[in-house]
């Protein structure tokens, strides 16, 4: 039972990580139907203003837990929006109507200009954020130590998915949203000024991916390359779920971290797999995804 409850905890811990860094990614897929490739370089892009900003707080060895975890939401917000801005401003309002392969291409292409740039500012040695992290301490849960870090970044992933939710479900410019996810065309004849929702959407988007990164730095070292090494999990958890689903992106999350938690604990050897077996078995069934509808082709 203790292996279970282990299981159990790592999964949520695990899943509710995922959640984070795939929800800006399957929010921009859902509204613009963007694949957008350089989602990894805005958790990079988070992770390390995060880093830098803890490194100057704590800088002459004091410091609060509290103020701490301001300036990493912060960070994420502004370096969020301020690189989501500068994007989708400079370059993706000149592609929107292209077609989805070409933006793939347009995307992955900025990735791979985003990691240079990443380089050039923030240099290639590690970047350490540990003081909010070791701050919180440890608790016990029925004999398991469990990070208090990792408890509120639980917590702080469901607030995002309900907050998300209900934006879109009870809000009038959610409302509009999902108008425009269902037909652009009568979307924008009945008056919806749908680039400006592409504009909001992206940097909700964007904002999103930076605070991944930024809660994700004080339990990591930010290094060049975190961010390729995400937007893989990320795509995986939005395939599995469905793309544009946020329900989907919960319950991919979920299901991901539970396999994965699963196999750490009990098949290690099978660490590196689970998730992408169960990402095949998963489409091998539902090839839109667990949540994912099915798309009117327009002829």
């Amino acid at each position: 039972m203790l292996s279970f409850l282990a299981v159990l905890i790592d999964g949520t811990i695990y899943a509710s990580w995922l959640f984070l860094v795939a929800a800006g990614l399957t929010v921009i897929y859902g509204v613009m139907r963007i694949l957008n490739m350089a989602h990894g370089s805005f958790y990079a892009i988070g992770a390390y203003a995060a880093a830098s900003a803890i490194g100057w707080y704590f800088a002459d060895g004091t410091g609060s837990a509290g103020v701490s975890f301001l300036i990493l939401i912060g960070a994420a917000l502004v370096a969020g929006l301020v690189v989501g801005t500068l994007v989708e401003r400079g370059l993706l309002r000149f592609m929107y109507g292209r077609d989805e392969t070409l933006m793939v291409i347009i995307t992955y292409a900025l990735l791979l200009i985003l990691e240079d740039a990443m380089k050039i500012v923030f240099g290639v040695n590690p970047y350490f954020a540990y003081q909010p992290y070791t701050a919180l301490g440890r608790s016990t849960i029925a004999g398991l130590k469990v990070s208090n870090y990792d408890l509120v970044l639980i917590g702080i992933a469901v607030a995002v998915g309900l907050a998300l939710w209900g934006w879109l479900e009870r809000t009038n410019l959610g409302k509009i949203l999902r108008a425009v996810i269902h037909d652009r065309e009568v979307a924008r004849a009945m008056g919806v000024n749908v680039r400006r929702m592409f504009t909001l959407t992206f940097l909700i988007g964007t904002t999103l991916g930076a605070l991944a990164g930024a809660l994700t730095a004080p339990s990591i070292s930010v290094v060049p390359g975190i961010g390729v090494e995400v937007i893989v999990l990320a795509f995986a958890v939005v395939v599995v779920g469905g793309m544009g689903s946020i329900e989907g992106a919960a319950v991919g999350a979920l299901l991901l971290g539970l396999s994965r938690a699963a196999a750490v604990h009990f098949a290690p050897q099978f660490e590196l797999f689970v998730i992408y077996g169960v990402m095949s078995l998963v489409l091998a069934i539902r090839p839109q995804g667990l949540f994912g509808r099915t798309l009117v082709r327009k002829i």
